[in-house]
């Protein structure tokens, strides 16, 4: 999959269905576990999502909310990836980093197709603004036990092991360092080759003169708003009503909201949303990319695949050092590429404990260590970096840019996370 996704023999839709006709063949497991990923709640988020920006392009809002946002920021290429990135990993440092990859994305999109760069897959400034947004929500998950299901799994083996109740200031405490190397090694990386001077087209003024050119917002226009506004409140405030409405999950959120905006009419009483016509704007490909990488992972975790990575790790001979710290984070941020976070960390973090128990040492800093890399993947369309593929990204684009960003990471993450180990007491403690 990962040869085809960067060779593009095929379009990258049809690469996404290669799990199932493998699996049709040489049976890894139940064929259900595979197609159960490409209808997914991640997978129903990002198709509510879709439909609910369709009914922005419908009613012109996509215009209005990027002229907005670029009358506020100014088009200076630079100024805008720092502040995509920042935005999106803030908000993904508290929220799942699929929930903000899916609902930061399309408002991006919007801001590049009023400025002139729509195009993502021959668009350089496009395709860099979309990848590092999500890149920027995958390094974010890594700031608290809240930006991802992956990190609960860790906290989940802290508790076993200390038997008391872990604190999520501990996690804050001890990964602010290793996120601040983190934001601005990526931030340095990602402007690296970005001029100074480099514009989306038109100044500050400009589009704040386009704005104002415009009508005043229309009940349309409000009502397309208060779809996508209502469905991501909900989605970030899922603790406040969860025990009232367990089954009101972000995923079925947006579906709801989907669906009341087929109901949005004109003042003539005409329907503005019919699915004939939306049907043919949904990006569908993000959304069979998206389950294709689920699915590639279901098949790699079920078939053991995943586990005899992790035996072999084991196999190595690691005694605690500098080695074993490079080894855990190379091999958790190879395996979040082509696999799910979720599942690196489900796979990985009892591995590790086993190898640091067998050693005689604290295996609680090498959980940290590990959970590192099972947040960072940079390299393939799996997991959230299927959104920006969707949107046009080219997989190769995206290769040719991780490869390099996972070598830098593997290095700085393994020397910091190894002075910690040595110099810093705290970082060992339970």
């Amino acid at each position: 999959m990962a040869f085809w996704w960067v060779t593009a023999p095929v379009d990258y839709a049809v690469t996404a269905f290669l799990p199932i006709a493998v699996n049709a063949f040489i049976t890894m497991t139940d064929m259900s576990d595979v197609i159960a990923n490409y209808a997914s709640e991640t997978i129903l988020l990002l198709l509510g999502a879709s439909i609910i920006t369709v009914s922005w392009e419908e009613t012109g809002l996509d215009r209005r909310i990027a002229a907005k946002f670029l009358g506020l920021v100014g088009s200076n290429f630079r100024k805008q990836l720092v502040l995509w990135f920042v935005l999106s990993a803030a908000l993904s440092s508290v929220l799942p980093n699929s929930v903000v990859c899916a609902t930061v994305t399309p408002i991006a999109v919007s801001m590049l197709k009023f400025a002139g760069e729509g195009d993502i897959a021959n668009s350089r400034k496009g395709s860099k603004l979309l990848l590092y947004i999500a890149y920027a929500a995958g390094v974010g998950g890594l700031a608290s036990p809240l930006g991802g299901a992956m990190n609960l799994v860790t906290v989940d083996y802290i508790q076993q092991l200390t038997e008391s109740e872990y604190m999520y200031t501990s996690w804050v405490v001890r990964f602010f360092p290793i996120m601040l190397v983190l934001l601005i090694s990526n931030i340095v990386f990602m402007l690296r080759d970005v001029k100074k001077d480099d514009s989306l087209g038109g100044s500050k003024q400009y589009f704040i003169e386009e704005y104002k050119k415009m009508p005043r917002m229309s009940r349309e226009e409000k009502l397309s708003l208060a779809m996508f506004l209502t469905a991501t409140v909900l989605s970030f405030t899922r603790q406040l009503y969860q025990s009232y409405l367990p089954g009101l999950k972000p995923a079925y959120a947006f579906i709801v909201c989907a669906i009341l905006s087929f109901l949005i009419t004109s003042g003539g009483g005409k329907r503005l949303m019919v699915w004939k016509n939306v049907q043919t704007k949904i990006v569908w490909e993000l959304i069979y990319i998206f389950a294709g990488g689920l699915a590639a992972g279901t098949l790699i975790n079920k078939s053991g695949a995943a586990k005899c990575i992790g035996n072999a790790v084991s196999n190595l001979g690691l005694t605690g050092g500098f080695v074993t710290v490079l080894v855990i984070v190379a091999v958790t941020i190879i395996l979040s590429d082509v696999t799910s976070n979720t599942a690196t960390a489900a796979i990985s973090i009892p591995i590790v404990i086993s190898i640091i128990h067998g050693i005689g040492k604290n295996p609680i800093p090498y959980i940290y260590i590990a959970s590192v890399g099972v947040n960072l993947s940079f390299m393939l369309p799996t997991s959230i970096r299927a959104i920006p593929v969707g949107y046009g990204l080219s997989p190769k684009y995206m290769l040719k840019e991780g490869w390099k960003l996972t070598v830098i990471v593997i290095v700085l993450m393994s020397v910091l996370c190894y002075v910690m180990l040595k110099y810093w007491p705290a970082f060992s403690a339970t």
